[in-house]
């Protein structure tokens, strides 16, 4: 089992895109979770937005949905409470009746199992796992003992992937920046700082971020506030 998850732990560590990483957590989920038939994450966006990533499938994706619908679930409240959730069988289960009720009803899924997401004080969601058989997963079975710590490889792996996503994104804003600031040069005939400036007043006075507004200058697109000199 160590060798195995080693294993799992590389595989993980190689993928660097973020929606590559979620559908590869899901589907080694799936592959290596006793009782697993579907997998799904989902992720807090914003405050309170929750968002279904990496789905095994369509079941994954609807269960999820119903969740989010009736603001009830093993997902939301693993999140919420910073804890691993397990339905033996939804049907059965009085906690969530309305998203029990509708879930068995629409998919035919009956055991659900949610591990919180996070790093460090980070929460970033919860890993969802769910199988069409009863008692597929249980408190203290294998199952429940490889999600532990196969969530823990994904939080790790997530995190490492959203690091390496803002820093392109970072390194690519800039390049878009010191494009848009060589044009401010050329047209205003002014020097690199003065070029800055110019960008960074103007995206001050029209609330637009220096990044966006460096894409429209790009594009052919005037400062707002400045002319180009006649010529």
């Amino acid at each position: 089992m160590a060798a195995e998850f080693a294993d799992i732990a590389r595989l993980l560590m190689a993928e660097v895109d973020v929606e590559t990483t979620l559908s590869r957590v899901c589907a080694l989920a799936v592959e290596h979770i006793a009782g697993c038939d579907h997998a799904g994450i989902s992720l807090v966006e914003g405050r309170q937005r929750i968002v279904t990533h990496g789905a095994t499938d369509g079941v994954s994706t609807e269960v999820d949905r119903l969740q989010y619908a009736t603001g009830q679930g093993p997902c939301l409240d693993a999140i919420r409470d910073h804890a691993v959730l397990i339905s033996p069988d939804l049907s059965l289960d009085t906690r969530w009746p309305d998203f029990a009720r509708a879930a068995v009803a629409a998919t035919g899924v009956r055991s659900m199992m949610s591990f919180r997401l996070f790093a460090a004080r980070d929460t970033m969601g919860a890993l969802n796992l769910y199988s069409r058989r009863p008692a597929a997963f249980v408190a203290a079975g294998p199952a429940a003992e490889v999600g532990s710590v196969f969530a823990a490889h994904a939080a790790v792996a997530l995190s490492g992937a959203r690091a390496v996503a803002n820093l392109k994104v970072a390194l690519e804003s800039r390049e878009t920046i010191s494009v848009a600031v060589g044009v401010l040069m050329c047209r205003q005939g002014v020097g690199r700082q003065a070029g800055f400036d110019i960008l960074r007043r103007a995206s001050q006075r029209e609330n637009v971020k220096v990044r966006d507004l460096a894409a429209r200058i790009i594009g052919g697109a005037d400062v707002p506030g400045y002319e180009r000199p006649a010529g």
